[in-house]
């Protein structure tokens, strides 16, 4: 899986206010409350009186791993059409963190994080005319789970996995053979949408092109990887999230989705009225920002939570990276404020961990990722490898050469490359198609590598770096057999209660072990900017920074 991804040069753009998400408690049940999300949203105010029909037009980034199956898709953008289509068991509130009921009811959860039971709806139906009920979700899971790494993100939320009981019709309960605390939470994501029954029966191919049923208030009409989809709204639906200000159908009469890679050309369609919404990959520029303002649109901006901008280092075969000296060096050697300030802005929040600052028992780690060039010089020279007259540094005649993976040009490696280079490390960027990077990547043909994921909550580091639970390159070539007991023993330390105390202390000594043996190499925290029509009513972010378009209206 590739995660780098093509940035622009950012210099002195305005700060964009960052909402928080709070920390995540796991709570021993589950009641039908729930404070409510944002939903006045951009160009419109508490007031306004929804208007009924017309057709959103959103224009995405790119679509690199070209899939729309919720239970498979890591993709973002994907991830985002999926929550409109595809309803889930709980959903979590953007502001608090809480998770709140949405195809169940209530829930329990026994004290070892085991066992958890779930009241179902009794109302909701998928849109092929399937009930909603304690059978369909069973079909969910065993088919989540018989995806194996197919679903790199439910290989981590299924940890532990061993059966799904029907208790009666609207009552369901989910077992695991060791403690899987992030589970609650877990169910409130697009990875863990129950789909009808019958999307099961299709090929995980078939699936990933569109063969998706849910339950949502939309429904895919089609899907074209990196070109388009459709979607309608759902006639009839009437069991929104408790986050939902709109209890009924959608407002809008659809969905039309389409893909620009430009960020000028994106802009200008938002701009000339073309497209109602531009979700870029990457923060908008300032110069953007003040384009799209001067239209009348408005920018719109949440954190995102889960793990950072990272590059994982590739410590097989003899490489350089396999010395723990040389990776420290690395560490020091990057100036993280610096990387921020130039590619996004000046106050752009610097990488301070392997998770995003909005993740959920977040530790702050600045102090070891402080900019060091004389200490990462330091740790070179007791390493062996001395500077040379070229200005990089050599051991036994080897260069200290490092290859960086990319699927795109990007202005951002080319500042790590500058940075790395001033204490002596020769970093060579292999720039390759998304078709050869992942069989690349999986062959360990690199020294560093990128990737991020986003979930609100620690566990999905798991999904990149515990080779307890996943085969990602990322994982696989980036500890040895040692430093992987630790981080799979800290990883299952962290999911074995549902005591938030006990948890953050879990996730604080992974995470002061990940930047200790540099398992993993921060560069930057994530926020997802939009650019939002003025004719957009009742814009929302979910707690994952997707987007939910129940209360949307166009005016």
């Amino acid at each position: 899986m590739s995660t780098t991804h093509r940035h622009r040069t950012r210099r002195r753009l305005t700060a964009a206010a960052v909402s928080v998400l709070a920390a995540v408690t796991l709570a021993a049940c589950g009641s039908g409350g729930g404070s409510g999300s944002d939903t006045a949203g951009s160009g419109g105010s508490q007031g306004d009186k929804p208007v009924s029909g017309g057709r959103l037009k959103l224009a995405f980034w790119n679509d690199l791993q070209g899939c729309i199956d919720p239970n498979q898709v890591y993709w973002i953008e994907s991830r985002s059409l999926d929550r409109n289509i595809a309803d889930s068991l709980t959903d979590q509130d953007p502001k608090t963190g809480k998770i709140v009921p949405w195809l169940a009811t209530s829930w329990t959860v026994n004290p070892q994080a085991t066992e958890f039971t779930f009241k179902l709806r009794t109302d909701a139906t998928f849109s092929d005319g399937t009930r909603l009920d304690a059978a369909a979700v069973k079909t969910a899971f065993d088919g989540l789970k018989e995806l194996g790494p197919r679903s790199i993100l439910g290989v981590t939320y299924l940890a532990g996995y061993t059966s799904t009981t029907v208790v009666d019709p609207a009552t369901v309960k989910v077992d695991f053979a060791k403690p899987n605390a992030a589970f609650l939470q877990a169910t409130s994501t697009t990875t863990l949408a129950i789909l009808s029954p019958a999307t099961y029966r299709e090929t995980p191919e078939a699936r990933c092109a569109g063969k998706v049923i849910g339950s949502g208030a939309f429904t895919l009409d089609s899907y074209t990887t990196a070109k388009s989809a459709k979607l309608t709204r759902r006639a009839g639906y009437a069991w929104p999230s408790s986050l939902v200000a709109n209890k009924g159908e959608a407002h809008l009469q659809g969905i039309d989705v389409s893909y620009i890679s430009e960020d000028s050309v994106r802009v200008g369609s938002l701009t000339g009225g073309s497209i109602d919404i531009a979700w870029p990959r990457q923060p908008i520029s300032e110069a953007d920002q003040q384009v799209i303002k001067a239209s009348g649109a408005t920018i719109e901006t949440r954190a995102l939570p889960g793990i950072s901008g990272l590059l994982t280092p590739n410590i097989t075969g003899g490489r350089p990276l396999a010395d723990l000296a040389v990776r420290r060096a690395v560490l020091k050697a990057l100036d993280l404020s610096s990387y921020a300030r130039t590619l996004f802005w000046d106050d752009y929040p610097a990488a301070k961990s392997p998770l995003t600052s909005s993740t959920p028992y977040f530790t702050d780690e600045s102090a070891k990722l402080a900019h060091d060039p004389s200490g990462a010089a330091k740790l070179l020279d007791g390493a062996g490898w001395t500077l040379g007259s070229d200005g990089y540094r050599h051991k036994d005649g080897r260069k200290l050469s490092l290859t960086y993976l990319s699927p795109a040009p990007s202005p951002g490696d080319q500042l790590i490359q500058d940075q790395l280079k001033k204490v002596g490390i020769d970093l060579q960027i292999k720039v390759v198609t998304q078709a050869q990077y992942t069989p690349l990547a999986n062959a360990g043909e690199y020294d560093l590598a990128g990737t991020y994921l986003t979930r609100a909550d620690p566990s999905v580091l798991g999904s990149s770096i515990d080779q307890a639970a996943t085969k990602q390159y990322s994982a696989k070539y980036s500890q040895d057999a040692a430093t992987a007991a630790k981080v799979s023993a800290l990883f299952a330390t962290g999911q074995s209660t549902v005591d938030p105390e006990k948890r953050a202390a879990a996730y604080k000594e992974l995470q002061d072990y990940l930047i200790d043996n540099v398992v993993t190499v921060p560069l930057y925290d994530r926020l997802q900017t939009v650019g939002v029509s003025k004719k957009v009513h009742g814009f929302a972010f979910t707690s994952e920074a997707f987007l939910r378009a129940n209360d949307i209206f166009l005016k």
